[in-house]
């Protein structure tokens, strides 16, 4: 399969698409855990319970339509081989615990893969609408109506005094997580972020790495998310991370516009000395790629490279992960011949992105 081809099958609309504040805001995320008022809890339930629940979901939402998103497909975790469960993680359209140990656990997927159900994960439903850049309320809006749809078919639990009931006690009440993963180069460089993580924490958020909780801040890349579910409505959590992730965008523009300004020469170096690697290494480790990445989206960002599209971080973020990099081959790889793999799709996506360019500039003579 030739690259452009397994790129267009691969990507998802948040990777490819603009949003806005997209040159800090990488996406938007909503998610809603929800129970069925006449089951037992994931925790508890038998295999047949959990079969049931499964299969309630899909005779009823199966090949449904939502909006202009598409058909709803069921996707179930045990008829999958393990790369694909892998590469729909890497894609954040289910979470580790429902590719790894669910029971009967399945994902009702639209066809732009910006609404994902997980069905029998922590809880029995989970509802999550993913948009590029800095789209929170528009995720919200679209999630409530996705919830309300599938909740006119099943009953939740609800209790009046407690809201919606789940497994996890840290999710009871609007069972919302809002989240938006954030390109921070500028006040890391600056050294900011291990002033403004504790303060964030204090406001009831918390920052995690690119995969969410115990993963680790690669290419500068963080999620941001709320951490209260009971207490406030989620018009009100919504409002919170909105308001923390403005004044974010604002501090890393801030640092970048005074880091080109003191260091230029510095800081161009670092973009093309990164750019030269991406381009040119035969061997990548996953640390150096996101690095590397990281600091040509900087030089995207502020002009200074101009024939790279802003999305090859997006892109090349998701494309170089273990999943992607063993689907593309085929084959099963060693953690060496992924390091080589992953050079060697990094240059053949910077090639076609070359090609593009070159092409664009002749239509227009």
């Amino acid at each position: 399969m030739s690259l452009q081809n397994f790129l267009n099958q691969a990507i998802s609309s948040w990777m490819s698409q603009d949003g806005p504040d997209s040159d800090i805001v990488l996406s938007s995320r909503v998610r809603l855990a929800r129970n069925i008022e006449q089951y037992k809890f994931p925790t508890v339930f038998s295999k047949e319970e959990a079969e049931e629940v499964l299969e309630l979901f899909k005779n009823i939402f199966h090949d449904k339509q939502f909006d202009s998103m598409g058909q709803l497909q069921m996707l179930v975790m045990d008829e999958l081989e393990p790369i694909h469960k892998r590469v729909l993680v890497e894609k954040h359209l289910i979470s580790p615990n429902l590719a790894e140990h669910s029971i009967s656990g399945g994902c009702l997927l639209s066809e732009n893969e910006e609404l994902s159900i997980m069905i029998n994960e922590e809880d029995h439903v989970r509802i999550q609408c993913l948009f590029p850049g800095f789209q929170l309320k528009e995720a919200l809006y679209t999630t409530n109506r996705l919830d309300d749809w599938i909740e006119k078919e099943v009953d939740y639990a609800f209790d009046e005094n407690r809201g919606y009931l789940t497994s996890c006690p840290t999710n009871i009440g609007t069972g919302l997580r809002a989240s938006v993963m954030m390109h921070l180069p500028a006040l890391v460089m600056s050294q900011q972020m291990n002033r403004i993580i504790p303060a964030i924490n204090q406001l009831g958020l918390v920052v995690r790495g690119t995969y969410g909780e115990g993963s680790e801040a690669q290419g500068n890349i963080f999620q941001i998310s709320n951490q209260i579910t009971l207490g406030k409505s989620e018009e009100d959590i919504v409002e919170d991370l909105i308001s923390v992730v403005s004044q974010l965008i604002d501090q890393e523009r801030s640092a970048r516009e005074a880091i080109y300004k003191t260091s230029q020469i510095q800081l161009e170096d670092r973009v093309y000395r990164s750019y030269g690697i991406l381009t040119h290494s035969r061997i990548m480790e996953s640390k150096e790629a996101a690095k590397c990445l990281s600091d040509l989206r900087l030089g995207i960002d502020l002009n200074m490279i101009e024939d790279v599209s802003r999305n090859i971080l997006n892109e090349l973020m998701i494309l170089t992960q273990p999943g992607f990099l063993q689907q593309y081959s085929g084959k099963a790889l060693r953690p060496e011949e992924r390091d080589v793999r992953r050079a060697t799709l990094i240059r053949e996506r910077l090639k076609l992105e070359e090609d593009s360019q070159k092409r664009t500039e002749d239509d227009g003579v």
